[in-house]
């Protein structure tokens, strides 16, 4: 085998971890002077920043101005949990899993709120059919994030339907168009494609799914951070910057800097210009053989979580333990060297690697990448 020299060229940021994703360029705690620090965030200044984090996300995203928009703890888990757990039940379910958060909704809403649902799944790199009976309450993500398969659109999504659509969104937000007239529930968490700081999440309400908080009251206790109606009616408060727990005011004034760099870059056309870039990158160099997508299918591919696997012929032969074993080395000499931090496919995933293209990656950085990698796989293949 012909042995690849060490790269000259190294990424300024190697940071390609998809959670929580790299800061925007530029960024330095500078940013984070404004924050509203030693102040309660139920003060007049508190709650003018969280509702300009509001209606800014609403206005980047096109937000519907008659759907609510809450920040809620616990990042985008709890945003989703806060859905599951306050809206499911009147009606069966359909749910789809292709990956480990997807089965985390499976395992909620079979094994811990014990409803009937229907569950259509499929393996890391595929997606079920897309089906839905509009009869019924829809939970599924728009894009897998540990395993790099997103939903193509919502048009397999009933426009008259009777039931809810719970989206899980984490990792779609801001770097791909989402269809709001399909989506009654959309979660989705700041430190993903913006590249904020982690335990804030948000939640976005269409009318509809207001509807059924103020008309459905589950059977089982709720928690605390989990109401979000008083007295039969929703807590409009909660959607207007009075959020249920205490917010981190430093977190909130990273997300608003964040909110500034998107704005800065063309909003959200300009943010799934650039994540789209970053993932060409990649696409033009698995070209070359030897590695392909996990999503083989470009149609259902991540412009943001990108997760690789490996065709070349010597690595197919190993076992599965001996290929687990070799993409965690080469992920872990990537490491060593500097060069890319975090890639590692998750732990539940095929072999592998898992790399970041999110708007907060610069292109130029993933473009020094490619030839690491091609190193970094020539060391693990003649070791």
């Amino acid at each position: 085998m012909t042995e690849v020299t060490k790269p000259a060229v190294r990424p300024a940021r190697p940071f390609f971890s998809s959670g929580p994703c790299a800061k925007r360029p530029g960024w330095t705690p500078e940013a984070l002077k404004g924050a509203l620090v030693g102040r309660s965030h139920r003060s007049k200044p508190g709650k003018a920043k969280l509702k300009d984090a509001i209606e800014r996300t609403r206005k980047i995203l096109g937000i519907p101005a008659d759907f609510k928009i809450g920040i809620v703890p616990a990042s985008d888990t709890g945003a989703v949990e806060m859905a599951m757990w306050s809206l499911l039940g009147p009606r069966e379910i359909d749910i789809f899993a292709w990956e480990s958060f997807g089965e985390d909704w499976v395992t909620d809403t079979i094994k811990q709120l014990k409803l009937k649902a229907d569950v259509h799944k499929a393996p890391y790199g595929k997606l079920p059919e897309l089906k839905h009976a509009k009869d019924r309450d829809v939970v599924f993500l728009w894009n897998g994030t540990t395993s790099g398969v997103r939903v193509p659109n919502g048009d397999w999504i009933a426009a008259d339907r009777e039931g809810i659509t719970i989206c899980d969104a984490t990792s779609a937000a801001f770097a791909m168009d989402l269809p709001w007239d399909k989506l009654d529930v959309t979660t989705f968490s700041w430190q993903k494609v913006l590249g904020g700081e982690a335990a804030h999440g948000i939640l976005v309400l269409s009318p509809r799914a207001v509807a059924r908080l103020e008309s459905y009251t589950p059977p089982w206790p709720m928690p605390k951070i989990f109401r979000m109606t008083k007295g039969g009616k929703i807590v409009d408060g909660i959607f207007e910057g009075e959020t249920i727990n205490t917010p981190s005011m430093v977190a909130v004034e990273d997300y608003l800097d964040a909110l500034t760099w998107a704005e800065s870059v063309g909003g959200l056309k300009g943010l799934i210009a650039r994540a789209d870039a970053n993932t060409k990158v990649l696409a033009d160099w698995v070209k070359k053989g030897g590695w392909d997508f996990l999503a083989e299918n470009e149609a259902i591919r991540s412009n943001t979580s990108v997760c690789l696997k490996i065709t070349d012929p010597w690595f197919a032969a190993l076992s599965d333990e001996a290929k687990a074993e070799a993409a965690k080395k080469l992920a872990g000499l990537l490491d060593k060297e500097g060069v890319a931090l975090d890639i590692a496919a998750y732990r539940s995933a095929p072999a592998g690697l898992r790399i970041w293209c999110g708007a907060t990656v610069e292109t130029a950085d993933l473009q020094a990448l490619t030839p690491w990698l091609d190193w970094a796989y020539g060391q693990i293949k003649s070791a």
